[in-house]
């Protein structure tokens, strides 16, 4: 039977020959409400090399894509940047399939690899090393936890191409290969909910890379990472590197969050006249129900927020399960720079602000309005008041501490 996928060019014997994967929607617990892809690269040269391979899935869409190009058997190196199954999965079906000579690594990726699929042969590779192809060469880059230990970027000379794993993508399934053929609201939204949930945890790994990029003497023309767009145009590779700049300084501003769990509307309505509080003051803010947000999208607010507030119900002695759930998640990925409140309701012993304020603590958020603030049962007129009063205070405090 004929296939009908097809390789893609993206430079002077580059083709992209990777997969889209239009339905995933949840990966590892984050939420990708746009699918996403699993980019892979054919470098054509006397070494015929592919740059990384697709989840194990979509092996065969990978291998018709190579072979609109070329007899897969052709190709003699493979490189893996980054052990991760969604990059990984399909690489020991693609080294039976076309017997390369070679397959390289970072040390630590040659480990990784070892661990999932056995002893692949792997070459390794560290930085600074760079590897013949014929007319072009290929040299590479450790990024020790971008987001594994393994992880390494890998530059095309003759393309003047970054490969750039993992950094610099998105989870953003399409028809369109290019970033400036998409809108920039899109991939705003996408970029910085791909940082706050994958990178967020190694925001100061990713500032010393930005910062040692321009050390490197690399005229990088192209990035290409092995999610979403790739970044062509100047103006864009700049674009994204400024905003990968701005996620990972974690900078605080004049945006809030309240995120809550609720079973018979208590804490919701303490959570909607916090946030009427804290909207007085001038402060954007987004009020976000557990019920109907998930955790990759209440850690994207976070990321951008300057001030949270997390509220829950207090259940069999503890806080709600969701807010459990998502305070663990969001603990996880260390967002830094934060102020922020803890609240709730309660009907018999009343432990869940106070666990929320336990946990905000843990994570570094300092609360600077209250220790935490709960009603017992349905809040009076007179809770509502304070609730609105800790809302201004919370947002006044923001303001005032970013010099506003």
């Amino acid at each position: 039977m004929q296939d009908f996928f097809k390789a893609e060019k993206v430079a002077d014997n580059v083709y992209w020959v990777g997969a889209v994967d239009w339905n995933v929607r949840n990966f590892h617990g984050y939420k990708t409400g746009r699918g996403s892809t699993y980019n892979a690269f054919l470098v054509i040269d006397e070494k015929v090399t592919l740059i990384d391979t697709v989840k194990a899935p979509f092996l065969h869409e990978m291998l018709a894509r190579i072979s609109s190009v070329i007899d897969p058997s052709k190709i003699d190196y493979i490189v893996s940047n980054h052990s991760e199954p969604d990059h990984s999965g399909a690489l020991t079906m693609t080294i039976e399939a076309v017997k390369p000579e070679k397959v390289f690594a970072s040390p630590m990726g040659e480990k990784a690899l070892k661990a999932y699929y056995g002893d692949l042969g792997v070459t390794v590779v560290k930085t600074g090393e760079s590897i013949s192809l014929g007319k072009s060469a290929v040299s590479f880059v450790e990024t020790k936890m971008l987001h594994w230990p393994d992880s390494m970027v890998t530059y095309l000379d003759s393309a003047k191409m970054l490969f750039s794993q993992d950094a610099f993508g998105m989870h953003l399934a399409g028809s369109r290969l290019w970033a400036d053929e998409y809108d920039r609201s899109v991939l705003e939204h996408e970029a910085r909910k791909y940082f706050a949930n994958i990178l967020n945890l190694q925001a100061a790994k990713v500032l010393d890379l930005l910062k040692a990029l321009p050390t490197l003497n690399l005229d990088i023309r192209t990035v290409a990472p092995d999610h979403g767009p790739l970044w062509r145009r100047p103006e864009d590779i700049k674009w994204i590197l400024d905003l990968y700049f701005d996620c990972a300084t974690q900078a605080p501003r004049p945006y809030a969050l309240v995120a809550y769990s609720t079973m018979w509307h208590s804490t919701e309505k303490l959570a909607n006249t916090i946030a009427d509080g804290i909207r007085s003051t001038g402060v954007e803010v987004k009020v976000a129900d557990l019920a109907v947000n998930d955790r990759s999208a209440i850690m994207t607010d976070v990321a951008k927020a300057g001030a949270v507030a997390f509220g829950a119900p207090t259940m069999n002695n503890q806080m709600f399960p969701a807010m459990a759930d998502v305070l663990t998640y969001v603990k996880g990925l260390r967002p830094q720079n934060k102020i922020g409140l803890a609240f709730g309701s309660f009907g018999w012993s009343g432990e869940g602000a106070k666990q929320i304020a336990a946990e905000l603590t843990a994570m570094g958020i300092e609360q600077p309005v209250e220790p935490f603030f709960q009603v017992k049962y349905m809040p009076t007129e007179a809770d509502l008041q304070k609730a609105f009063d800790c809302g201004v205070k919370l947002g006044q405090e923001l303001l005032a501490r970013i010099g506003k």
